[in-house]
Parts: C-alpha cells; sequence; structure tokens
C-alpha cells in the first residue's frame, strides 16, 4: 500500500463515493445526494483541502480529507482531518493509521500546532484517534424534539 496525495483524475472515485463516506462516517444518519456530498467536498477542495489516498495496484483502498481550519474563539490556524474513509472490502486491514499518520505528518511540515477532528461518539475509529494521541477537547449535545 502506498500513500499519495490524490490528483483530479482521482476525484471523479472520490466524489461517486462521498455519499456513502458520509452515510458512514455519520453512522448511518445522514445519506446525502450525490450532489450535496460533491458541493461539500469541492467547498473543501476550492479552500485548500486534499485527499490523501490509500492505494494499492491502482485501487483507491481509502482516504482522508485534511485542510485547514480556524479555532472559532482563539481565531488559531489548526489543521483539521475532515473525513477518513476506509471502502467496505478493505476494513479491518490496517490502513487507517498509516493515513492518519500521513495527515498529522503533513500538518506537522506545515507548522500547524493542533490538528482537530469530528467524530460520533459511537464510532469505532475513536480508539483509533486516541492511540494516535488525540483527545476529546470539546462536547457536542444533542436534543431530538420529535
Amino acid at each position: 500500500m502506498i500513500i499519495r496525495k490524490a490528483v483530479p483524475s482521482d476525484l471523479n472515485t472520490i466524489l461517486s463515493l462521498a455519499p456513502q463516506a458520509i452515510y458512514d462516517g455519520t453512522l448511518g444518519e445522514v445519506m446525502p445526494s450525490e450532489e450535496k456530498a460533491r458541493s461539500m467536498s469541492k467547498a473543501l477542495l476550492e479552500k485548500g483541502g486534499f485527499y490523501l489516498l490509500a492505494v494499492e495496484q491502482d485501487e483507491i483502498l481509502g482516504w482522508v480529507l485534511v485542510g485547514a481550519t480556524k479555532d472559532s474563539f482563539t481565531e488559531q490556524a489548526l489543521g483539521f482531518i475532515y473525513e477518513l474513509y476506509i471502502r467496505k472490502p478493505y476494513r479491518g486491514q490496517g490502513h487507517s493509521k498509516p493515513l492518519m499518520k500521513a495527515a498529522i505528518e503533513y500538518f506537522q511540515q506545515q507548522g500547524y500546532t493542533e490538528v482537530r477532528l469530528s467524530a460520533r461518539v459511537d464510532n469505532q475509529a475513536i480508539s483509533l484517534y486516541e492511540d494516535l494521541g488525540f483527545t476529546t477537547k470539546n462536547v457536542s449535545m444533542s436534543l431530538n424534539l420529535e
């Protein structure tokens, strides 16, 4: 497996899987239309975000979508991991950790002092994030009024 930055020819494959990536990332709560998922991804790409891919024999196994943001209180520039996605046939084979490490290394090389991400509370990837040194900084709570 190699990890590389996505090139324009990779985007059709990635964007065609974007609704599934969002669905899986929200633990089945949200299934956006392909148009909505493409629009969300393209907005991040236009702001300088990019995909790091795990690739084996020209097959995309998964990716991490990285970009920059600012802390809403301090305006400090932060690295942000917007999405980690491994395609279903390749899950459980150890591809997530190298992708995350590559993203963290990128942010370190760019001089960021902090990297953040968001995850649903029941997301199995939380243990991976904790193994990599991420800690809980904020808690987002929800009250369903239906």
